[in-house]
Formats: structure tokens, sequence, C-alpha cells
């Protein structure tokens, strides 16, 4: 006998030709695979389009389940990336996805999707998040919208937005937090291999550094300052390190990770206690020190400014 379908909200996702399929996959994952222990009021979900067949990536055909109708009842509506920044939107998709947000739909897009939010006015005064590659050109053609191109996303209630590819994953679980709670959302990421680095309790985005490329030069000092988290590392030592002028040095490192050389290694401290609270018994006053804060203090201010939450909250949240 076929299970019943489950009775929660619709989530539907926003197909177009040029689809990206990595986007696509996400959202189609995290909201449209059955999850019977998560119980009966599961996402719905559904896909829709201006037209039922489209092309995506890779010589894909997708056809979709619905027209751009089914945004009247959807509760969540995915755009996965589009196919270019300065790709017209159609007139009809724009205009379909402001009714939904009138209604009281959640808009939600990954990586270069933020280009579809944007051309629907919505975001105008408004963060959005996407990949780092397409900051500087969704900021030339939508000067109105306030672009970050350093978290990996944005919660602005009924507008929500995440960087490329990858950090689509962690924006539907940030979804999936605040709609059912972190045990569930731990449950959904253990089965997609990833770490629930998000609690529904912090701030509307979270800082990251961009990812920097092996073969950047400063990959190898971020190396080194990982590996010496406990260490006072002054700007001198650091521009020595990596042969630069000091301002170069600022200018450089600024430009490969979005953040300022003191900021970045707290950043990786808490990344550090994180993985700590998550995965020993070890007391805080221990952690603290493997994390390179030196005090139990002084970790829990930074974790808290960076997190929003205490590293005792965090690990009775997430550990195990």
């Amino acid at each position: 006998m076929p299970k019943p379908r489950p009775s929660g909200p619709l989530v539907t996702v926003l197909l177009y030709d040029g689809l990206c399929m990595f986007e696509f996959a996400c959202a189609s994952e995290v909201f449209g695979l059955a999850r019977p222990e998560a119980g009966p009021g599961w996402y719905r979900f559904t896909t829709c389009a201006t037209k039922r067949t489209v092309h995506g990536q890779y010589g894909t055909t997708v056809r979709a389940e619905a027209g751009l109708d089914v945004l009247a009842t959807a509760g969540t509506v995915v755009i996965p990336g589009w196919a270019g920044i300065d790709v017209p939107v159609p007139a009809a998709i724009t205009a379909a996805l402001r009714s939904a947000h009138a209604r009281g739909a959640r808009l939600v897009s990954i990586c270069s999707g933020a280009a579809v939010l944007a051309a629907t006015g919505l975001l105008d005064g408004k963060r959005v998040a996407t990949h780092w590659r397409y900051a500087q050109q969704l900021k030339a053609r939508y000067p109105a919208v306030d672009v970050d191109a350093s978290v990996l996303y944005v919660d602005e209630g009924q507008l929500l937005s995440s960087a490329g590819s990858a950090a689509g994953l962690d924006l539907c679980l940030h979804l999936v937090r605040r709609d059912h709670g972190p045990e569930v959302a731990n449950q959904v990421a253990r089965r997609l291999v990833i770490p629930p680095h998000r609690d529904g309790g912090q701030a509307q985005f979270v800082e990251r550094p961009v990812a920097v490329r092996d073969r950047d030069p400063m990959a190898a000092l971020l190396d080194t300052m990982r590996r010496r988290l406990g260490d006072d590392l002054p700007v001198a030592e650091l521009a020595a390190m990596a042969a630069m002028s000091e301002r170069t040095f600022l200018r450089r490192f600024k430009a490969a990770t979005g953040s300022t050389p003191a900021d970045w290694l707290i950043g990786a401290r808490v990344d550090r206690a994180r993985e700590l609270l998550e995965s020993s018994t070890w007391p805080i006053d221990r952690i603290a020190g493997q994390a390179g804060f030196g005090t139990a203090v002084t970790m829990r201010h930074h974790f808290r400014r960076k997190l929003g939450t205490s590293p005792q909250a965090y690990r009775a949240r997430f550990a195990g």
C-alpha cells in the first residue's frame, strides 16, 4: 500500500532553461525526499516553470510538474540559480513571485538565483547573498540591493538567499531548522553527511571567509595560521611570512578571505571549538585552550559574538 503524502506546506522549485543542476539537486534532496522520521508535517514538493520541459546543464532535460500558477499556493519558492546575472527574467516570473510574496510565501534563492529575486524589486534596500564571483556584477545591475559576498546565507524573513552552490544546502537546512527545529535539521544533515553548523537562534546571516584556492599565495599562510591558533600573530609577522609590506598584505588578505587577519583568526578558533564541542566530551576550559582562546571566558565571548549562542548551548544541541 503506498504511503500517504505528507500534509506539510508546499515547496516549489522554479525551473528554467539553463537550469543549474547542482542547486536544483540541493533543494530537491532537502525538501523533495520523503522523510517519515520527520512526522506528517514534512513538506510537499513540486516543480514549476513557464513551460513544462526545460533544458538544464550537462545535456539534461527536466519536465516541470506544474506551471507558474502553483506559486499561488506555495509556502516556499526556491530559485536554484539562474542562467546568468544579466539574463533577463521573464515578466511572468517576476509577477508571479511578487504575488506569492505578497500572499506570504517565502522566496529563496541559491547562488545566481539572487538575480531573479533582485529582478522582482523586492530586494531593494535589503541584503542578499550570492556567489562571490557574481557579487560585483549583481551590484552593478541592481544598485539598490545590498549584495554581501562575505556570508554563506542571508535570512530577511520572507526573502532568503545563499552564496554559491553548496551554501544552498546550508540555507535549506536553516529553513528546516526554522520550520521543524534543530533535532529534525540534524537528522537531515546526518543523511546528507554534512555538519549541522547552523543554529536557528543565530543572527540572520553567518559570516564565513571566502574559500582560498590552493594555488593562491595566501593558502599556505592560512594553513600556518590554523596550525598556530594559540599564537599571537601580529600583522607585521604575518606580512613578513607572506613577503609583503603590511599595507599590501592587509589588502591581499582582505581580497582573499573577505576579512581582517584578526577576525579570520578568531573565526578559525571558533570553528575549531565547534568541532571539539561536537566530537569530544572535554571540559570547556580544555577546549578553549585547544582552540587557541586561552581561557573559557574569552572563548564564550567570541563564540557568542560569532554564533549568537554559548559553547554549552551549542554542545547541548549539536554534540554527537
